[in-house]
Protein backbone atom coordinates (compact mmCIF):
# COMPACT_ATOMS: atom_id res chain seq x y z
CA UNK A 1 0.00 0.00 0.00
CA UNK A 2 1.57 3.29 -1.33
CA UNK A 3 0.73 6.56 0.36
CA UNK A 4 0.84 8.91 -2.71
CA UNK A 5 1.77 11.97 -0.70
CA UNK A 6 5.55 10.22 -0.50
CA UNK A 7 5.30 10.23 -4.13
CA UNK A 8 5.19 12.31 -7.95
CA UNK A 9 2.18 10.59 -8.98
CA UNK A 10 3.47 10.16 -12.56
CA UNK A 11 6.61 8.25 -11.44
CA UNK A 12 4.35 6.41 -9.14
CA UNK A 13 1.97 4.93 -12.17
CA UNK A 14 5.70 4.63 -14.14
CA UNK A 15 6.72 2.59 -11.33
CA UNK A 16 3.21 0.44 -11.41
CA UNK A 17 3.97 -0.01 -14.71
CA UNK A 18 7.43 -1.06 -14.81
CA UNK A 19 6.59 -3.62 -11.45
CA UNK A 20 2.91 -4.78 -13.55
CA UNK A 21 5.47 -5.89 -16.51
CA UNK A 22 8.42 -7.84 -14.30
CA UNK A 23 5.71 -9.58 -12.50
CA UNK A 24 3.86 -10.40 -15.75
CA UNK A 25 0.64 -8.83 -14.74
CA UNK A 26 0.46 -9.46 -10.64
CA UNK A 27 0.65 -6.72 -9.38
CA UNK A 28 -2.01 -5.01 -7.66
CA UNK A 29 -1.68 -1.08 -6.41
CA UNK A 30 -2.60 -0.62 -3.20
CA UNK A 31 -2.87 3.69 -2.77
CA UNK A 32 -3.72 5.80 0.21
CA UNK A 33 -3.39 9.76 1.40
CA UNK A 34 -1.40 8.33 4.85
CA UNK A 35 -1.87 8.72 8.45
CA UNK A 36 1.40 8.55 10.37
CA UNK A 37 2.46 12.30 10.85
CA UNK A 38 5.76 11.48 12.43
CA UNK A 39 6.61 9.46 8.84
CA UNK A 40 5.43 12.50 6.88
CA UNK A 41 7.58 15.18 9.31
CA UNK A 42 10.36 13.32 9.13
CA UNK A 43 10.21 12.79 5.04
CA UNK A 44 9.73 16.38 4.95
CA UNK A 45 6.32 15.99 3.03
CA UNK A 46 3.06 18.26 4.29
CA UNK A 47 0.64 16.72 6.11
CA UNK A 48 -2.20 18.72 5.77
CA UNK A 49 -4.94 18.36 3.44
CA UNK A 50 -3.53 15.24 2.68
CA UNK A 51 -6.89 13.94 1.01
CA UNK A 52 -7.33 16.60 -1.66
CA UNK A 53 -4.08 15.91 -2.01
CA UNK A 54 -4.72 12.31 -2.56
CA UNK A 55 -7.76 12.92 -4.81
CA UNK A 56 -5.44 15.05 -7.56
CA UNK A 57 -2.69 12.21 -7.45
CA UNK A 58 -5.49 9.48 -7.73
CA UNK A 59 -6.43 11.07 -11.00
CA UNK A 60 -3.02 11.16 -12.39
CA UNK A 61 -2.03 8.00 -10.97
CA UNK A 62 -5.64 5.80 -12.45
CA UNK A 63 -5.45 7.80 -15.50
CA UNK A 64 -2.03 7.10 -16.62
CA UNK A 65 -2.19 3.52 -15.69
CA UNK A 66 -5.71 3.08 -17.84
CA UNK A 67 -5.72 5.50 -20.57
CA UNK A 68 -1.63 5.79 -20.90
CA UNK A 69 -1.72 9.37 -20.72
CA UNK A 70 -2.90 12.80 -19.63
CA UNK A 71 -2.73 16.60 -19.05
CA UNK A 72 -3.75 17.86 -15.30
CA UNK A 73 -3.19 21.17 -13.80
CA UNK A 74 -4.80 21.18 -10.38
CA UNK A 75 -3.91 22.98 -6.66
CA UNK A 76 -1.08 20.55 -5.98
CA UNK A 77 0.27 18.72 -9.03
CA UNK A 78 0.52 19.42 -12.68
CA UNK A 79 1.78 17.17 -15.49
CA UNK A 80 1.60 18.20 -19.37
CA UNK A 81 1.80 16.06 -22.10
CA UNK A 82 2.24 13.02 -19.91
CA UNK A 83 2.53 9.57 -21.43
CA UNK A 84 2.97 6.38 -19.69
CA UNK A 85 5.51 4.21 -22.19
CA UNK A 86 5.36 1.49 -21.94
CA UNK A 87 2.25 0.72 -20.73
CA UNK A 88 1.42 -2.46 -18.42
CA UNK A 89 0.79 -5.65 -19.74
CA UNK A 90 -2.29 -5.62 -18.88
CA UNK A 91 -4.83 -3.41 -21.26
CA UNK A 92 -6.60 -1.36 -18.44
CA UNK A 93 -3.29 -1.60 -16.32
CA UNK A 94 -3.34 -3.38 -12.73
CA UNK A 95 -6.08 -3.36 -10.34
CA UNK A 96 -6.54 -0.70 -8.26
CA UNK A 97 -7.09 -0.91 -4.40
CA UNK A 98 -7.87 2.19 -1.82
CA UNK A 99 -7.03 1.14 1.64
CA UNK A 100 -8.88 4.03 3.92
CA UNK A 101 -12.08 3.38 5.51
CA UNK A 102 -12.54 7.21 5.38
CA UNK A 103 -16.52 8.66 3.85
CA UNK A 104 -14.38 11.32 1.85
CA UNK A 105 -11.68 8.82 0.80
CA UNK A 106 -14.45 6.00 -0.30
CA UNK A 107 -16.54 8.85 -2.68
CA UNK A 108 -13.08 9.71 -4.22
CA UNK A 109 -12.18 6.42 -5.08
CA UNK A 110 -15.24 3.73 -5.18
CA UNK A 111 -16.35 4.80 -8.80
CA UNK A 112 -12.78 3.75 -10.14
CA UNK A 113 -10.98 0.63 -7.33
CA UNK A 114 -11.54 -2.69 -8.41
CA UNK A 115 -10.92 -3.85 -4.85
CA UNK A 116 -10.80 -2.06 -0.63
CA UNK A 117 -9.07 -2.33 2.07
CA UNK A 118 -9.35 -1.96 5.94
CA UNK A 119 -6.53 -2.51 8.28
CA UNK A 120 -7.34 -4.39 11.55
CA UNK A 121 -7.27 -1.47 14.12
CA UNK A 122 -9.87 -0.50 11.92
CA UNK A 123 -12.40 -2.32 12.00
CA UNK A 124 -11.23 -4.55 15.48
CA UNK A 125 -9.36 -7.28 13.82
CA UNK A 126 -12.37 -9.94 13.91
CA UNK A 127 -15.00 -11.15 11.54
CA UNK A 128 -18.15 -9.73 13.18
CA UNK A 129 -15.93 -5.81 12.74
CA UNK A 130 -15.15 -7.23 9.36
CA UNK A 131 -19.08 -7.69 8.15
CA UNK A 132 -19.79 -4.60 9.52
CA UNK A 133 -17.93 -2.22 7.87
CA UNK A 134 -18.45 -4.33 4.69
CA UNK A 135 -22.01 -3.78 4.65
CA UNK A 136 -21.69 -0.47 5.00
CA UNK A 137 -19.30 0.09 2.01
CA UNK A 138 -21.50 -2.24 -0.39
CA UNK A 139 -24.04 0.63 0.38
CA UNK A 140 -21.53 3.20 -0.13
CA UNK A 141 -20.47 0.88 -3.75
CA UNK A 142 -24.68 0.99 -4.96
CA UNK A 143 -24.63 4.69 -4.77
CA UNK A 144 -21.61 4.66 -6.67
CA UNK A 145 -23.20 2.54 -8.83
CA UNK A 146 -21.11 -0.45 -8.57
CA UNK A 147 -21.62 -3.67 -7.85
CA UNK A 148 -20.28 -4.99 -4.67
CA UNK A 149 -20.09 -8.48 -6.00
CA UNK A 150 -17.48 -7.47 -8.60
CA UNK A 151 -15.42 -5.19 -6.17
CA UNK A 152 -12.88 -7.30 -3.86
CA UNK A 153 -13.15 -6.60 -0.06
CA UNK A 154 -9.51 -7.27 1.41
CA UNK A 155 -8.44 -6.95 5.33
CA UNK A 156 -5.19 -6.77 6.76
CA UNK A 157 -5.37 -9.08 9.83
CA UNK A 158 -3.43 -9.36 13.40
CA UNK A 159 -2.04 -13.15 14.15
CA UNK A 160 -0.06 -12.79 16.64
CA UNK A 161 2.40 -16.10 17.82
CA UNK A 162 4.81 -17.30 20.47
CA UNK A 163 7.44 -15.03 21.35
CA UNK A 164 4.85 -12.01 19.81
CA UNK A 165 5.14 -8.84 21.88
CA UNK A 166 2.99 -6.90 19.91
CA UNK A 167 2.75 -4.19 16.43
CA UNK A 168 4.10 -0.73 16.88
CA UNK A 169 1.61 1.40 15.61
CA UNK A 170 3.28 4.84 15.38
CA UNK A 171 0.90 8.04 15.93
CA UNK A 172 -2.26 5.86 14.69
CA UNK A 173 -4.20 7.53 17.83
CA UNK A 174 -5.32 5.87 21.34
CA UNK A 175 -8.06 3.73 22.04
CA UNK A 176 -7.12 1.35 19.02
CA UNK A 177 -5.91 -1.55 20.74
CA UNK A 178 -7.28 -4.77 19.50
CA UNK A 179 -6.88 -8.26 20.40
CA UNK A 180 -4.78 -10.36 17.50
CA UNK A 181 -5.63 -13.90 16.65
CA UNK A 182 -4.15 -16.53 18.23
CA UNK A 183 -4.26 -20.45 18.49
CA UNK A 184 -2.80 -23.76 17.11
CA UNK A 185 -3.09 -24.25 13.04
CA UNK A 186 -6.51 -25.57 13.20
CA UNK A 187 -7.17 -22.66 15.57
CA UNK A 188 -6.53 -20.01 13.52
CA UNK A 189 -7.52 -21.47 10.67
CA UNK A 190 -11.56 -21.65 12.05
CA UNK A 191 -10.88 -18.01 12.53
CA UNK A 192 -9.61 -17.28 8.94
CA UNK A 193 -12.49 -18.53 7.93
CA UNK A 194 -14.92 -16.72 9.79
CA UNK A 195 -13.68 -13.65 7.58
CA UNK A 196 -14.41 -15.80 4.11
CA UNK A 197 -17.38 -16.24 6.02
CA UNK A 198 -18.12 -12.65 6.00
CA UNK A 199 -17.26 -11.49 3.04
CA UNK A 200 -13.55 -11.36 3.00
CA UNK A 201 -12.50 -12.46 -0.46
CA UNK A 202 -8.59 -11.83 0.32
CA UNK A 203 -6.22 -11.01 3.54
CA UNK A 204 -2.95 -9.87 4.59
CA UNK A 205 -1.79 -11.76 7.71
CA UNK A 206 0.33 -9.17 9.73
CA UNK A 207 2.15 -11.51 11.93
CA UNK A 208 3.82 -10.68 15.83
CA UNK A 209 6.38 -11.60 15.87
CA UNK A 210 8.14 -11.43 12.14
CA UNK A 211 10.46 -13.67 11.88
CA UNK A 212 11.49 -16.79 9.37
CA UNK A 213 10.33 -19.23 11.91
CA UNK A 214 6.55 -17.52 12.31
CA UNK A 215 6.00 -17.42 9.16
CA UNK A 216 7.20 -20.96 8.47
CA UNK A 217 5.11 -21.85 10.97
CA UNK A 218 2.10 -20.21 8.90
CA UNK A 219 2.49 -22.96 6.92
CA UNK A 220 1.08 -25.14 9.05
CA UNK A 221 -2.19 -22.97 9.05
CA UNK A 222 -2.49 -22.75 5.09
CA UNK A 223 -2.64 -26.63 4.75
CA UNK A 224 -5.22 -26.71 7.71
CA UNK A 225 -7.39 -23.89 5.09
CA UNK A 226 -6.21 -25.85 1.75
CA UNK A 227 -7.48 -29.30 3.53
CA UNK A 228 -11.41 -27.72 3.19
CA UNK A 229 -10.70 -27.36 -0.84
Amino acid sequence: MASTSFHAPAMLAKQAATVDAISQGRLIVGLGAGWNRREYEAYGFAFDRRVSRFSEAFTIIRTLLREGEINFEGEFYQVRDCVLHPRSPRPIGPPLMVGSLGQRMLSITLGHVDAWNMWWSQYGNTAEGFATEKERIDQLLLVAGRNPSTIAATAAVLVQLEGGGGRQMGDYGSGRAVEPLRGGPEELAEQLRAFSAAGADHIQLCVDPITRDSIEWLSQVLVALRDDT
